[in-house]
């Protein structure tokens, strides 16, 4: 039986010391990235390591998973296999063996953690409107122009995969740049 801490900032920048920091574990895995999917990587590689009869410690249920499907897959999948999950802010416990009263709890809770996640989005987006309309706004900034997409694209034998990992972009970014090159010179 082992103690695993699960730890999770939204950003790099972000400091983790306030979770968990009174609990003595064994092995600790940390994300610095959004809790929008489960496609974490700290969070798949605890996945892989934890154990029947393991305990995993995660500070809140909002660090564990953003939305509601997501956090009783990963509750039911992890007690399915003999693992408890002590979501410590909440004072929960998760075992197997569920008492209603603690279930209903868990999915209230879990839908608030969602139903914040979509009032941060939403004043996000309000933001942004009021920010194009002041004409503050300009969007992320490039890290490569377009014309560098198209130049690379020319080459002979080039393809949006291999023009993609030349230019450390992303695949999309190269589909993106060369729709728009084609629907200019149409």
């Amino acid at each position: 039986m082992s103690d695993i801490g699960y730890i999770r900032v939204s950003s790099e920048y972000q400091n983790t010391v306030r979770q968990l920091d009174d609990v003595k574990l064994d092995k600790i895995f940390i994300d610095k990235t959004s809790g929008v999917d489960t496609q974490r990587p700290q969070l798949q590689a605890m996945l892989e390591y934890v154990r029947e009869d393991d305990i995993i410690h995660v500070h809140s249920i909002d660090r564990l998973a953003r939305n509601l499907k997501d956090l009783n897959e990963l509750v039911d999948n992890l007690n399915a296999k003999g693992i408890t999950i002590h979501f410590h802010k909440e004072n929960l416990i998760f075992k197997d063996d569920q008492d209603p009263i603690k279930k209903l709890m868990f999915q209230l809770l879990g839908s608030f953690a969602e139903f914040e996640r979509s009032l941060i989005r939403e004043r996000q987006r309000e933001g942004i409107a009021k920010a194009k309309q002041a004409g503050k706004y300009k969007g992320r900034r490039k890290t490569i122009n377009s014309e560098a997409i198209v130049e690379a694209m020319n080459k002979e034998g080039a393809s949006y995969r291999k023009t993609a990992k030349a230019l450390n972009i992303s695949l999309s970014t190269v589909q993106r740049v060369m729709k728009e090159y084609k629907h200019l010179t149409l």
